[in-house]
């Protein structure tokens, strides 16, 4: 349950509006809001902020703000811009990216904490969004605008406290609720099909649970299914506006869990297309590229290898000198270090242990990531038969800060070679 409860809390920090001018609004949906929704600043600061140019975003936010006072755009964007820098530091990225896709690697807690002046920011632009929305809606109760950012306050409340807090009871309790928000909206607007990205996360996680969680479940009257959790999220990916693409990022992630990777790669490169700035989704595509290949090596061994040689260029491109010329400029360390562990899924353990090294030795890489890069190196030599590299690598994880188990792995790894 705890696991499962973690997966949701994940897939809500995701659960950001993005905009798209292509679709068109609700006719239900104020003409204010549409003028906040089709303000260029507005606009441009979802581009950025989605291509990860926070800097950038921040100041259009700020000034959707100033030029929106009553609206509770202005300050819940600036708190999801400062949600996602705060998140897509290494550090943190690395850990949430690993355990979404079921890996064991940042098993464990480093004890990450949030910076004070953040939270204190963060929830200062919280309650100001939630007071403008609450405004709203004592002027006109039924006003689908205003009970959709309340909504969506309570979703970001959520992602905070559940991977940056580290509050999952809290989490939980404001995820509820925001979901409840969107399901009262849809009683006035059905085609509001933004409010259906909660309602299609919370139907496939409840979906997702055990049979004997599904049965306690379901005495309190708690039900879900997978399939309608996912037609709910393509409905949204094919029919929302402010949630369109969000969609299809936790569509790539769920179809990757449910082994759908020609699904997930579509949906990806999608994704690219529309923010060819951001890293993070160009690597989105690459893991789906290296997951379809892996799937099709055996009965379809040339296509397979032109995925691999696709996703490895995206890698090389990232890592480019091109590449660090552009803002934003992608971290290193997270660059070699997924790169790393997509090479170990095609069988290439001895340039895995390369790009883990590469990893552990980025300038800006913090500890913990030096750390667990130095241990996945060990265990990549390991793989490729390099007993002697992988041991020295293994004695430098003993000689280090004890994070997410390492000295207990690299003491394993000591006495006996490291196998998957």
């Amino acid at each position: 349950m705890k696991h499962q409860t973690c997966i949701l809390l994940a897939l809500l920090l995701l659960a950001l509006p993005i905009s798209t001018r292509a679709q068109q609004t609700s006719t239900s949906q104020t003409s204010a809001a549409d003028r906040v929704l089709s303000d260029e600043s507005f606009n441009q600061g979802i581009d950025a902020m989605y291509n990860l140019d926070f800097e950038e975003a921040g100041k259009r936010f700020e000034e959707v703000r100033q030029r929106f006072p009553d609206h509770p755009a202005g300050p819940y964007y600036l708190a999801a811009n400062l949600f996602l820098r705060t998140l897509t530091k290494p550090n943190r990225l690395l850990p949430l990216l690993s355990n979404l896709s079921g890996s064991k690697t940042f098993g464990g807690n480093a004890d990450e904490k949030v910076d004070p002046d953040t939270v204190q920011r963060f929830k200062s632009l919280m309650r100001q969004a939630r007071l403008l929305a609450n405004a709203r809606l004592q002027r006109n109760s039924r006003e689908p605008e205003a009970l959709y950012f309340l909504g969506k306050t309570l979703g970001l409340s959520a992602a905070f406290k559940g991977t940056l807090e580290g509050s999952v009871v809290g989490a939980v309790r404001d995820a509820s609720s925001g979901v409840d928000k969107q399901r009262d909206l849809l009683k006035l607007d059905s085609n509001f099909h933004d409010a259906e990205l909660s309602i299609g996360l919370y139907d496939y996680t409840v979906g997702s649970l055990s049979l004997p969680i599904k049965v306690l479940a379901a005495i309190v009257n708690v039900h879900g299914s997978k399939r309608r959790g996912l037609e709910t999220l393509e409905r949204v990916g094919r029919e929302g506006r402010l949630e369109r693409y969000i969609s299809k990022l936790i569509l790539v992630i769920l179809y990757k869990r449910e082994k759908r990777y020609t699904e997930a790669l579509a949906h990806a490169r999608d994704l690219t297309a529309r923010y060819p700035r951001s890293y993070l989704f160009k690597l989105a595509e690459a893991d789906a590229l290296v997951l379809q290949a892996a799937a099709d090596r055996r009965t379809k061994q040339m296509a397979a290898a032109s995925m691999e040689r696709e996703a490895f260029a995206i890698f090389d491109s990232l890592l480019s000198s091109q590449a660090a010329q552009r803002a934003p400029v992608p971290p290193l360390e997270l660059i070699h270090f997924i790169y790393a562990e997509n090479l170990l899924k095609a069988g290439q353990a001895a340039r895995a242990a390369r790009e883990f090294l590469a990893a552990a030795s980025a300038p800006r890489a913090e500890a913990p990531i030096v750390t667990i890069a130095h241990l996945r190196g060990a265990q990549a030599f390991d793989l490729a038969g390099r007993r002697r590299e992988a041991l020295a690598e293994y004695d430098i994880v003993m000689k280090r800060l004890n994070v997410y188990h390492s000295r207990e792995r690299a003491a394993r790894g000591l006495r006996k070679p490291y196998k998957e």
